[in-house]
């Protein structure tokens, strides 16, 4: 039997607010247990929540960026359930009428083509504190740090077809609340987290398979992993007679398996009900035009413009707009050096790899742009070669100067002089009297294979330093003369 994957995701986004939802306590991560919990979060009799303004207005941005109905009244509700780093007892969220209504978003697959993932809804709520179960000698601790921080729970319709596509949808999602400015999109710490809803059905079945929901995934490829296995999980049970049960579950990535954790709750379980502490959030189209003016360029617009005022590949667009920081590195390497193209190569190839080698951000590159765009605008004037650039930027890597200083210093600069170049390549083809005899006795197939030969030799005695455009014309005379 063939089946279907159907996937809905659940991401949590924390809001990069300086202040807790709820009260003025902060939410810097890495305090020491217990130091950023105020009264109100640690739930005392007769404290009162005060909702944080700066966490509306960043839902509200979230979703005009994805196109979605900004809900006019919104109702904070009560989610009531037991749990240890729970100190009220229930969690104040959104049930009946979120902030965020439906809208959508577009992801670019591997193929190149473009998928629209519906978003059913985006409500705002706080986060529960943590259980830690380490150096307790059999009990466990309780950091209550976490307790009240604001989160934006992000409901994707159940449009995502593979784990590929999830992948691809949550990379979207990051990538956008980064550009917003609303989240820092550090999964390390815990500020996306991603519940995936995942079932199967046979292939042109119309009605969904019994769900289950993998908690708390933290990283692109364990999102990837953890449904792979689910699916994998889900078919083998059916076909062995068995049946899939509505449950939540864990992924473990040191066994690449997921486990149960516990039967999945429907929302009756929860007994919402409107929070009477916390009055309807009743949001004014003034309110609603303040925020749509701070929206910057979103990544889709990026990356059109990117094709349209550079022409780079779709594919390359994509690339460079992946995230603010990226884009906004590009846009000043081509401004300096004045060529978008060679800009898009030497940021996408060059930098790329040295990030990846010393797993590092672009905004911890060790190449400044200006650095960078310098270096390009010196190749592009035949100062060095495109192989010289290499060694240049190496050098700028290592933190050894500017490229002009590195040039200057190292006595990198190209010969250009036509005159010595001719010289140096006499000299190569005298030391190369019997190749030479070759090449002139030779057919095509084989003079452009001895061609490269007599390059690299060329090359060799110049150290690299002898423009190749040069070198090849001149060469090329030489050996038909």
């Amino acid at each position: 039997m063939q089946w279907e994957t159907v996937i809905g995701l659940e991401i949590h986004a924390q809001l990069a607010t300086q202040s807790k939802i709820f009260s003025g306590s902060a939410t810097t991560f890495g305090a020491e247990p217990n130091t950023q919990a105020s009264l109100i979060d640690l739930g005392m009799p007769g404290v009162l929540p005060v909702l944080n303004e700066e966490a509306v207005k960043m839902a509200v941005k979230f979703g005009l960026a994805i196109d979605a109905e900004i809900g006019r009244k919104s109702v904070f509700a009560r989610k009531n359930y037991f749990y240890p780093d729970l100190p009220k007892g229930y969690q104040i969220s959104q049930y009946e009428l979120p902030i965020v209504g439906k809208g959508h978003l577009d992801i670019t697959l591997e193929d190149g083509t473009v998928k629209r993932i519906g978003i059913t809804r985006a409500h705002l709520e706080e986060d529960a504190g943590k259980s830690l179960h380490e150096d307790f000698h059999g009990m466990s601790g309780i950091d209550l740090n976490r307790a009240g921080t604001p989160l934006l729970e992000i409901v994707s319709e159940p449009d995502i077809r593979s784990a590929k596509e999830a992948v691809a949808y949550v990379k979207a999602i990051h990538a956008l609340v980064r550009y917003l400015g609303i989240c820092d999109g550090n999964m390390n710490e815990g500020s996306l987290r991603c519940d995936c809803n995942v079932s199967v059905r046979p292939k042109g079945q119309a009605e969904f398979g019994t769900r289950a929901e993998i908690k708390n995934v933290n990283s692109f490829r364990f999102i990837e992993k953890a449904i792979n296995h689910e699916v994998q999980r889900q078919i083998e049970l059916i076909e062995d007679g068995g049946k899939v049960i509505q449950e939540t579950r864990l992924y473990d990535p040191n066994k690449d398996q997921t486990r149960s954790m516990r039967g999945k709750e429907e929302a009756n379980d929860y007994r919402y009900f409107p929070d009477p502490d916390l009055l309807p959030v009743v949001i004014e189209q003034d309110f609603l035009d303040t925020v749509r003016a701070t929206l910057p360029e979103l990544p889709q617009q990026k990356r059109e413009r990117f094709q349209a005022e550079f022409g780079l590949s779709a594919y390359d667009a994509s690339v460079l707009s992946a995230s603010r920081e990226m884009a906004d590195y590009f846009e000043k390497v081509a401004g300096i050096c004045g060529d978008a193209k060679l800009a898009a190569n030497w940021v996408m190839v060059e930098l790329a790899s040295l990030l990846n080698k010393s797993d590092l951000e672009i905004e911890q590159s060790p190449v400044s742009a200006e650095q960078l765009g310098g270096m390009i605008l010196r190749i592009k004037d035949n100062t060095i070669s495109g192989k010289i650039a290499k060694m240049v930027f190496e050098a700028m890597a290592n933190g050894e100067g500017t490229a002009d200083q590195i040039i200057e210093a190292k006595g990198l600069k190209q010969v250009t002089d036509s005159g010595a170049i001719e010289s140096m390549l006499n000299e190569v083809l005298a030391a190369n009297a019997e190749q030479v005899e070759q090449y002139r006795a030779s057919d095509e197939a084989k003079r452009g294979k001895m061609f490269g030969f007599f390059v690299g030799q060329a090359m060799k005695a110049s150290k690299g330093k002898a423009n190749p455009q040069q070198v090849n014309e001149l060469l090329k005379k030489k050996l038909e003369g």
